[in-house]
């Protein structure tokens, strides 16, 4: 058993960054609860182009040496460093190796299956292996993962993740996929998005006094990541017909940036083809994102954590899909129906946008209440997996 007091931890929180505010929101929603469970620990971050050093700042947060480019990791040889050199690094440059991590929670939302290189399953297969052969807790944290089909990627992940101490779906679409890597039950879990925790706050330059209609895009849909036919030549004519037709039913009409200027450009797509273009709010903190999320009537959302921001706060929400994971959260919410997975023409976009505003009187505050309560139980498992034998 390690000995350590938590106020002595070092923790990694890997997968999260500040373009994207559903990974930003996933950072704020740890680093909120790593407040109750280990408050006097360190907060290390890896610095990426999502995650520029002018941001991570602001957190008071550590930087994490990574060393490793595709297949190339050389991260063991920080282990052999003098630890007299890893204490200058830290305190003279406030950078930590990986030899300093003493737990690694992983928020990285979705970042692990085909639709993903397998150069990034190779360096997770040689982290987690070096995490379990030093005693070290490895979590991951609720997030998206597989499918897995790439017959070399299936034979490192069935060599590597079990070794990990907790591994954490998001729905069983993904709990199924780490089944079939023969990943023991005592490892897996299934638990839903984290951040139905977090409360949002609605900032004061937010009109409270409309009934808003708030369309969040997501390039994502227009990309070959995007396997569903017909959403590449139909998705941004489907936005704006949505925002049409909102219209006439008295909303109105916003579109909010979840994601930097991939997103920007499917939003001045939309504007040009509106006869009256509205505002797009960029709104830089998660948190303020969720409160204005909250304070609408309806949402059209592509983006997954702006769906659960949504859906959370039993805000009428009509997602559109470009993988799997938006078919099981909407299920989780019992919100099926206003789930689209192909375009649909305008008439069937008016009924939903009906139905949608029907929604909004339709109590689901009971499906809310458990979502958020295994929420809970998940940070309790968390909590006795990674941090319980690290406690005096």
């Amino acid at each position: 058993m390690i000995n350590h007091d938590t106020s002595a931890l070092t923790i990694e929180i890997k997968g999260v960054q500040f373009v994207n505010k559903g990974a930003e929101l996933m950072l704020h929603a740890v680093l909120q609860k790593l407040s109750e469970i280990a408050p006097d620990a360190e907060i290390v971050l890896r610095p990426n182009k999502g995650s520029p050093y002018s941001e991570r700042v602001k957190l008071g947060v550590f930087q994490k040496l990574t060393l490793s480019r595709s297949v190339f990791d050389l991260n063991s040889i920080t282990y052999r460093f003098p630890r007299r050199f890893r204490n200058w690094l830290k305190e003279k440059w406030g950078i930590v190796t990986e030899a300093d991590v003493d737990i690694l929670l992983d928020a990285s939302g979705f970042a692990y299956g085909d639709q993903w290189s397998s150069v990034a399953l190779t360096q997770l297969s040689k982290e987690v292996t070096r995490f379990h052969k030093r005693s070290k807790p490895y979590v991951f944290l609720p997030q998206a993962l597989g499918p897995f089909t790439r017959k070399q990627d299936r034979k490192k992940l069935r060599q590597s993740l079990p070794l990990a101490r907790l591994i954490l779906a998001r729905e069983k679409s993904s709990h199924d996929h780490l089944l079939s890597l023969d990943v023991p039950d005592s490892v897996v879990g299934q638990f839903p998005d984290f951040t139905n925790l977090v409360m949002g706050v609605c900032p004061t330059y937010f009109n409270h006094n409309q009934d808003v209609f708030l369309v969040i895009p997501n390039s994502k849909m227009l990309s070959d990541k995007n396997s569903k036919s017909g959403w590449q030549s139909r998705y941004v004519e489907l936005l704006s017909d949505a925002i049409d037709v909102a219209r006439k039913q008295g909303l109105h009409a916003t579109m909010l940036n979840h994601e930097g200027a991939a997103d920007q450009s499917v939003c001045d797509a939309i504007n040009q083809r509106l006869a009256q273009p509205i505002e797009i709010i960029c709104e830089p903190d998660p948190i303020n994102v969720k409160g204005i999320i909250g304070h609408c009537k309806l949402v059209m959302c592509s983006r997954f954590h702006g769906c659960v921001s949504a859906l959370s706060q039993g805000v009428a929400c009509i997602g559109t899909s470009w993988s799997y994971k938006y078919e099981r959260l909407f299920e989780d919410y019992d919100r099926r129906s206003f789930l689209l997975t192909s375009p649909v023409d305008e008439s069937a976009l008016n009924q939903l946008i009906v139905d949608g505003l029907a929604n909004v009187a339709n109590d689901n505050r009971g499906q809310i209440a458990t979502l958020k309560a295994e929420s809970h139980q998940m940070w309790e498992r968390v909590t006795r997996a990674a941090f319980d034998e690290m406690r005096v």
